[in-house]
Order: C-alpha cells, then sequence, then structure tokens
C-alpha cells in the first residue's frame, strides 16, 4: 500500500481538480446516480504532461468501481490503418466469441461491421458498405456493449494520431455518451487534433464546453518529485533547475530525476548546472547520441521499431532489423535499461514492445537517415506479409517507400485497397491504389488500377473519380468487362453528380463499339435509364419510341432484359400510357424478384418499378415493394442517401395514399439523412420537396414556407427528374401564399420543359391543373382549356386517383352550374381509390358547392383520419355556419362499392398486416368502423387492404 501510495504521489502531482472530475463523473456513472447516464471527458495538453498517467489513473479507479473498461491508443506510425483504434476498443470482448455467437449478437450487422473490426472477412463479390451506414453499426455495436456491460469506461489516448475513420466515428458518437451508462474519456495534443475530432473540443461533458487542459506542473511539485527520488536532502537551488529546464514537464521531470539517481548526482546547488546536459540527452539529438551509445545492432532494432509503430512483436522486429533472436533479446534488455522501450515483447502474450514514450518514438523515427527509413518500412512491409499479417497491415509501410516499378506493391496494394473498400474505408482504399498507381502498374494492368481508384473515389471526390475513369477508358485493355465496368461507374458519377448529358453520352461513345449484344443491350439499358432522368433530353420521344420497340420484343431472360423492361413501364407512366400497359410491363420487369441491391446495379430502375404501380392506383403493391427495398439497403448497411431515397418516397407513398402524418413522421426521417448526404443533392430535393407536399396538405403553408426558406428550396432547380417535379412543388408553394403570377410562371416554365418531352400524364405531374387554377381570375377560358386538357389525359391514363383530382380541380375554374357533376364524379371515382386525401378534398368541394352537411360531415372524418387539419378546421368551421352538427361517428355508406365494402370487411378481420392508419378506413364506412372500434388503434391494416383490392 505504502509503495503504491508514493508511485501515485510521484505520478499525480497537482492532478487534484482533474481527478475530482473524474470521481464525480465515475461517481454519476456507477454510483446512485447511475439512471442519470454517462459524460464525456476530454484532456488536452502538449506532450509529457501526463494525459497517458492521467488516463492510466482513471483505468484505475473505474476498475475499483467495477466498471467495464476498454481503452485504445492511438499511434503515429499507425494513422494510416483504417479502423486501427476501433478494433482496439470492440474487437477484445467481440473476438473470444464463435462465429456462431457473434453473428447472433451482431444480428444484421454482422457482415457490415464484421470486417471493419477484423472479426470477419468481407463477403466475396459483395457490394462495399455506406459509410454512414457502417457508422451506424458501429454505433450499434457499442451502444449494446455499453447496455450490456454497464458501467462502461470508454478511454482513447493520443486521440491526435487515431485514424480517421475511428475518429470520425467516435467524434460523432460521442454525444450519446449522456444518454448511455458510459463514460467516454478523450486525451489528445490540442496542436495536433486533425479536422475529424475538431467536435471534441465543442462537445459539452463533464468540463461543460472545453476540454480540461493540463497545465505544467509548478516549481513546488517539480520539487517534491525530485525529492522522492533522489531524496530529501535536494536543496532548493538544485530543484528550482530541475524545473526551469524541464518546464514543469513531468515525463522530463521524471526522466531527469532518474538519470540524476542512475549517475549518484549529488543533488545540491553545484550540480544544479549539469541538470542542463542531462535534460539535453532526453530528447532530440541528445536522445539519439544516447541511443547510439548502445551499439550498432540497438540501434537498428530499435529504429525497427520507431518504424514499425506500437504491440510490437520482438521477432518481427528483429526480422526487419535483421538480427538473430538473441541480438534481439540483448537489443530489447538494453533500450529497457536505457528507459526507450518497455514490454514483454511476445507475440503471444497481446501486448508487444512499446516505447516509454510517444515522444521518444516520434525522436528516434525522424532520426533514422531518409533513405534507410523508406528501405526499413519495405522490409516491415514483407515482414507482416510473411507474418501472416496480411496486405493491409503491409499497406501503411508501402504508403512509405518509393516507387520502383515492383509488382509485388502493386499486387499487395490493391489486395489491401479492396479489403479495405468492403470493410468501408475508401479513403485508405484510394490511397493506396493512388501509391499502386505511382509504382507503377504494368501497361496492362494500369486501367484496372485506374478503375478501381476511381470506384474508391466515388463517394468522396466524385470530380477526381470521372478523371480517373476517364483515364481508365484511354488505356488499352483486352477485358471487355473491364470496360463495361469502367464505362457504366463513368455514367454512374456523371449522374450523380447532376451531369445526366454526359452520362448518356459517355454510354452513347461505347455502345457502338461494343460487339458483344448482351453487353451492349446492358450499355443502353444504362443509357436509358439516365436518359429518363434528364430534365434537357433532346429527343425523348425518339428516345420512348426506341425504348417501345426494344422493350417490348424482350422476354425477361435476366437482369438486364428485365431493366429494360422496367424503363419502358415506367416511360409509359410518364406518358401517360393506358394503367393497364403500364402494369403489363411492371408486372414482366418484377419477374420473381427484382432486387434493390445487385452489385453493380443502380437502385433506380427497382424505384421506378415500384412508383409505377403507385401512379396506376396500387400504392399496397408499392409500399410492398418499397419495404423489401428499404429491408435490403439496411441489411448492406447504406444508411445514407439510399436509405433517405426509401424513407422519402416510402412517405410519398403514403401521401398518396392520405395518410399526411405518417407520411411526415417518414418523409422527416428521409430529410435527417439527407441532410447527412448534403444539401442541393438530388436525394434532399425529394425529401424536401415531399415535406412540402405533406405540409401543404396538412395544411401548414406558412411551415412549408419557412422550410423552404431554410433549405434553400427554388432556383435553381435540378437538372435531373425528380419525383414530385420540385418546380412544380414550388408553385403549388406559392399558390397556397396567393402569389398566383410567379406560380403561374413557373408552371408555364415546368410546361415548356415537360411538353417536348412528351410528358403529359396529370397522375405524375399535374401541372396544367395548378396553372389553371393560377390564370383563372385573369385568363378564364385558358385555364378551362387547361384543366380540360388535363382531364382528358387524366382519362386515357385511366387512373381513378388521376382522374378524381382532375375533376376535382377542373371544378374550380368552370362556371357554378358546371361545378357539382365534376365534382360528383370525382367523388365517385375517389372513393373507389386509395387517395384518401383527394377524397377528402372532393367531398368538401362538392359540400361547399351544395351546402350539404351530410357530404361536409363525411369530408370533416376523412380529412381527420388522413391527418389534413387544416381541412378539418375549415370544414368545422363551414359545418357549423350552416347550422351542422359536428360528427363524432363514421362517414356515410355511399364512399364505397358493395364489393368495397365486402373487401373491407374481410380486410377487419386480418389483424396486423402493417398500415398505421386504420381511422382513416373507418371513417369511409360502417363495417370497417365496427371492426376498427373492436380492434382498437393498434396500427391495423384495414386501409391498406381496401387499398390494395385492385391488385386482386
Amino acid at each position: 500500500m505504502t509503495e503504491r501510495r508514493t508511485h501515485m504521489r510521484r505520478t499525480m502531482l497537482e492532478r487534484e481538480a482533474e481527478l475530482a472530475v473524474v470521481d464525480e463523473a465515475l461517481d454519476q456513472l456507477a454510483g446512485p446516480r447511475a439512471a442519470e447516464g454517462g459524460t464525456l471527458l476530454a484532456f488536452s495538453g502538449p506532450a509529457g504532461l501526463g494525459k497517458t498517467t492521467l488516463l492510466a489513473e482513471i483505468r484505475r479507479r473505474a476498475h475499483a468501481r467495477n466498471c467495464t473498461v476498454f481503452s485504445a491508443r492511438g499511434g503515429e506510425q499507425e494513422q494510416s490503418q483504417p479502423f486501427h483504434v476501433a478494433r482496439q476498443l470492440i474487437q477484445p470482448p467481440l473476438a473470444r466469441t464463435s462465429e456462431h455467437e457473434l453473428r447472433s449478437a451482431l444480428g444484421s450487422w454482422y457482415a457490415i461491421v464484421g470486417p471493419a473490426l477484423g472479426l470477419c472477412a468481407p463477403e466475396p463479390g459483395g457490394a462495399p458498405p455506406d459509410p454512414q451506414g457502417l457508422r451506424d453499426g458501429l454505433d450499434w455495436v457499442l451502444t449494446h456493449l455499453a447496455v450490456q456491460r454497464a458501467p462502461m469506461v470508454l478511454v482513447l489516448d493520443d486521440a491526435h494520431w487515431a485514424d480517421p475513420e475511428s475518429l470520425g466515428w467516435l467524434a460523432g458518437f460521442a454525444p450519446r455518451a449522456e444518454h448511455l451508462p458510459l463514460l467516454l474519456v478523450v486525451a489528445y495534443r490540442p496542436d495536433e487534433l486533425p479536422a475529424e475530432a475538431e467536435a471534441f473540443r465543442t462537445l459539452p461533458g463533464r468540463a461543460g464546453q472545453r476540454p480540461l487542459a493540463l497545465e505544467p506542473l509548478t516549481a513546488e511539485a517539480i520539487g517534491t518529485l525530485v525529492r522522492e527520488t533522489v531524496g530529501h536532502h535536494a536543496d532548493d537551488a538544485f530543484c528550482q533547475e530541475a524545473w526551469a529546464v524541464t518546464s514543469g514537464n513531468p515525463f522530463e521531470a521524471v526522466e531527469l530525476t532518474a538519470k540524476v539517481r542512475d549517475r549518484a548526482l549529488a543533488p545540491v546547488e553545484s550540480s544544479a548546472p549539469l541538470l542542463r546536459d542531462l535534460a539535453a540527452a532526453q530528447r532530440g539529438s541528445g536522445l539519439v547520441a544516447r541511443l547510439h551509445s548502445l551499439g550498432p545492432s540497438t540501434v537498428r532494432f530499435a529504429w525497427a521499431c520507431a518504424v514499425l509503430g506500437t504491440a510490437i512483436p520482438q521477432e518481427l522486429a528483429a526480422r526487419v532489423a535483421a538480427l538473430g533472436a538473441e541480438e534481439a533479446v540483448d537489443a530489447t534488455d538494453r533500450l529497457r535499461h536505457a528507459r526507450i522501450l518497455s514490454g514483454a515483447g511476445s507475440a503471444d502474450d497481446g501486448e508487444g514492445l512499446e516505447f516509454v514514450h510517444p515522444l521518444i518514438a516520434t525522436a528516434l523515427y525522424r532520426a533514422i537517415p531518409d533513405a534507410l527509413r523508406v528501405a526499413l518500412h519495405g522490409k516491415a512491409a514483407a515482414a507482416v506479409v510473411d507474418a501472416g499479417l496480411g496486405p493491409s497491415a503491409a499497406a501503411r509501410h508501402l504508403l512509405e517507400t518509393h516507387p520502383e516499378s515492383d509488382p509485388w506493391v502493386v499486387r499487395t496494394l490493391r489486395a489491401a485497397a479492396g479489403e479495405n473498400l468492403l470493410a468501408g474505408a475508401p479513403d485508405a482504399a484510394r490511397r493506396q491504389l493512388a501509391r499502386a498507381l505511382r509504382e507503377p502498374p504494368g501497361f496492362d494492368e494500369r486501367a484496372a488500377v485506374l478503375y478501381e481508384l476511381g470506384c474508391a473515389s466515388l463517394l468522396t471526390e466524385p470530380a477526381t473519380t470521372v478523371n480517373h475513369l476517364r483515364a481508365a477508358l484511354a488505356e488499352p485493355s483486352d477485358d471487355p468487362a473491364l470496360r463495361q465496368g469502367i464505362v457504366i461507374r463513368l455514367a454512374q458519377v456523371l449522374a450523380h453528380s447532376d451531369r445526366l448529358a454526359e452520362a448518356s453520352e459517355a454510354l452513347a461513345r461505347e455502345i457502338p463499339h461494343t460487339p458483344d449484344v448482351r453487353n451492349r443491350l446492358r450499355l443502353q439499358s444504362e443509357q436509358f435509364m439516365w436518359d429518363a432522368f434528364r430534365a434537357d433530353e433532346p429527343d425523348s420521344p425518339a428516345r420512348s419510341r426506341r425504348l417501345a420497340k426494344l422493350a417490348d420484343r424482350l422476354p425477361g431472360r435476366d437482369l438486364t432484359e428485365r431493366y429494360v423492361i422496367g424503363l419502358r413501364a415506367w416511360d409509359a407512366t410518364l406518358r401517360g400510357e393506358p394503367v393497364d400497359t403500364v402494369l403489363h410491363h411492371a408486372r414482366r420487369a418484377l419477374g420473381d424478384r427484382l432486387s434493390w441491391a445487385e452489385p453493380d446495379r443502380g437502385f433506380e430502375v427497382p424505384v421506378l418499378v415500384a412508383l409505377t404501380h403507385l401512379y396506376a392506383d396500387r400504392p399496397g403493391r408499392a409500399e410492398e415493394l418499397f419495404e423489401a427495398g428499404t429491408a435490403e439497403f439496411e441489411r448492406q448497411g447504406w444508411r445514407g442517401a439510399h436509405l433517405s431515397f426509401a424513407y422519402s418516397l416510402r412517405a410519398y407513398v403514403r401521401f398518396r395514399r392520405g395518410r399526411l402524418a405518417e407520411a411526415e413522421e417518414l418523409t422527416r426521417a428521409g430529410l435527417r439523412l439527407a441532410e447527412r448526404v448534403g444539401r442541393r443533392t438530388p436525394v434532399h430535393w425529394y425529401a424536401i420537396a415531399i415535406l412540402i407536399e405533406v405540409l401543404l396538405a396538412r395544411g401548414r403553408a406558412d411551415e412549408a414556407w419557412e422550410l423552404a426558406r431554410e433549405h434553400e428550396y427554388g432556383e435553381p432547380f435540378p437538372a435531373a427528374v425528380v419525383f414530385p417535379d420540385s418546380q412544380t412543388v414550388y408553385a403549388e408553394l406559392l399558390l397556397a401564399r396567393g402569389n398566383t403570377k410567379a406560380a403561374a410562371a413557373e408552371l408555364e416554365a415546368v410546361g415548356r420543359r415537360l411538353t417536348p418531352r412528351g410528358i403529359q400524364n396529370p397522375s405524375w405531374c399535374p401541372w396544367r391543373l395548378h396553372l389553371a387554377r393560377a390564370v383563372a381570375a385573369e385568363d378564364p377560358e385558358r385555364a378551362r382549356s387547361l384543366a380540360a386538357e388535363a382531364l382528358r389525359q387524366a382519362r386515357a391514363f385511366g387512373a381513378p386517383s388521376g382522374i378524381g383530382q382532375a375533376l376535382r380541380l377542373a371544378a374550380e375554374v368552370v362556371p357554378a352550374p358546371d361545378r357539382i357533376p365534376l365534382l360528383t364524379e370525382s367523388v365517385r371515382l375517389l372513393s373507389a381509390s386509395p387517395a384518401g386525401h383527394e377524397l377528402a378534398c372532393a367531398l368538401a368541394a362538392l359540400g361547399t358547392e351544395s351546402a350539404d352537411p351530410d357530404l361536409l360531415a363525411r369530408a370533416l372524418l376523412t380529412a381527420r383520419a388522413c391527418g389534413a387539419d387544416g381541412l378539418a378546421a375549415t370544414l368545422t368551421n363551414t359545418l357549423l355556419s350552416l347550422g351542422g352538427t359536428l360528427p363524432s361517428g363514421p362517414a356515410p355508406t355511399e364512399a364505397l362499392t358493395g364489393p368495397e365494402r365486402a373487401a373491407a370487411a374481410r380486410a377487419a378481420a386480418r389483424p396486423q398486416v402493417g398500415s398505421t392508419d386504420s381511422a382513416q378506413a373507418a371513417a369511409v364506412d360502417p363495417v370497417l368502423s365496427s371492426a376498427y372500434l373492436k380492434l382498437g388503434t393498434d396500427h391495423l391494416g384495414l386501409r391498406d387492404a381496401l387499398a390494395s383490392l385492385p391488385d386482386g
């Protein structure tokens, strides 16, 4: 006990304030206040101020309180090794489990986080995980560990040297600590903290908005430390000089007093001048000179250790230093005695050799002659591969070597890049492939390396990716599959960079030079797809004719053919061909299954096929497809743009069905994900446009306007076609605010954009109907003409919801005597459709026009069920002004035909089929109302079953 107290007093001088904060945090975590959750502690300070010693004391105190403690340390030489720190933190408790237990513990995250943590190999041929999805998976794993092994303390030392992948993840995870039984402790040098960890400077924790900055020790503290080492007879002048030459740095003071003791230097004033030379021997050139005094073999061994980094196996260091086993043991002993190295050095004990302090490691590494340092890294790369540590471990050394046209270097770097890409570290893969390109690769390998480099840069540097892929195309290659892959990936990155015309042109240039029929069809399908999204396509009708001619003769034998057929279904939807035609092609495209996560394929065509069902009044089927696609995204760990698209478009399906509250919730989830991807990206346009539509339907036009302003929603609109059309939604927003002139100008622009392309289906984009409303006051004749044309096109398409909406909006611009017939037909058609909100609007218009309290009551019930709060409030006032009674029961039965009522009754008897708005269905029919009252509000599928009736 006495020895430990003396040790603690020596190493923890003047850290009482910091330890008091630590004790308070640990008491909250592991004491009676555990329910309050955890927190973050951040300590900053220059090298040598005792951060590592402080963290060691924190670990000791945490263990004393029965906390689970996980720790990791950044390393200057390991920064380029992705997830190095994450593996130190999370791998140990999971690595001891069997594969079966690990799969059970990680569930669907196994294949996503397992490779990143080194717990399993990536699936061969699998798609790389989305980096955001991987971070979410790591969040999930750490959260579960924190709950299962609570209370938990997580300690990260030298965070400034942590790899970017781990550091970015931990910085994002840190705010969660206060909601978990977890104390996260981080220490770093403030002047060396990289951009990935800037959040640690400002995250609120126990220390408030700032980290706790460690201060140098005072002269009194250094004097105490000196006297405890060399004797209490050390005089004040000697101690004062020790403080002066070390500047109060605890590490330097401890090393200095050890040398004083070793040399039996008298701690008196006359010896004080010698302290400056002793202190200089601890750092920089003095340290190097001291190392050289230990002999050449020891110098080589120390340099090899400096190159290898941390947790160094003695055998591996010996091989890099070209020493025998006995020489390595002798060198290790000499370096331990010189207080340069510590640790066991055995590869079996999991620890290995460590430098006594990172300052020593840095000084020795920088002292290695440049040419020799490069050579040592080359030897280290070969040694770690031979030791079975894999190409990723070798790659960090190869990054430090000079190009020498070595095929082995290119192969190793490519293999490491492939591993890292599949493990979710594209930046690391990009660095390794860029180095492989400088080696350089062989003449016949260069195109493949450029292609892989382009794939690795896709998510982070799209402009650079384009350059790499174009350079790859310029290289001669005898591999047609490689060339096809390059062209497809080039088109993909151009399209996702809002350069759709260039994407189409890249494919068009390659198609005539592709002799294989199947490969040519694949390229054609890609071109058809990107042209379908082009707002500036020069000859859309001609493309539609070519697509129809090709798709109509394809039997759907493989995925490429079914993609072409799916694009045909979508094109028919936009052009307003009959619903039966659209659904025929959609069913052919689906076949047995149309995956949303096929390797080397985008998810665009499966999404278009799902939306085809939506516009054809088959939202139940559309939702099934979206749910299956979302599940695939989540299984793949695609938590960025992919999942945002899925959430936002599922919300759009709910919106079209009149389930507005659910639509708002889903869209906001999609928007949160889109914000992580970036503003004014395609995924952001989708989320904002759909949320604006939902808010307008719910009667919250002011909130929709503020949302548009906050997210800069407006000109310039995206070059890609999005759903719903962004410019049309913006015009609807202007109309809702009463700005008819500005709305008309926007809608005229929409017409000029869509009409030449042959896009005329108002079920997809009702721009003519909104333009009719905008110009009705000034040009009623034109308004009626626009509405009549839109109605004609809606009838040609044949979806009841589209016809019903066209009838309702047309009624707004015709003379009063003509309105009731239009609205009556609108109500009849919408009652047989899944468009609940449109039905509420049509009932409200008809009830208001005819001053019929019964119709208004039905409209009010339907509006309430949809979540159309603004419409419900208006109808309430209208009913009261007419002297009517506010309804409290279901709507009248005329809303449904006999077969639909029977189908709804059957649906009512089937619990739990997936809807979250049974009340809406109950508002439409008393049979549904009875089932709703019997089964309650626990998310039954009554309206879903009703809406899916047309699917058979």
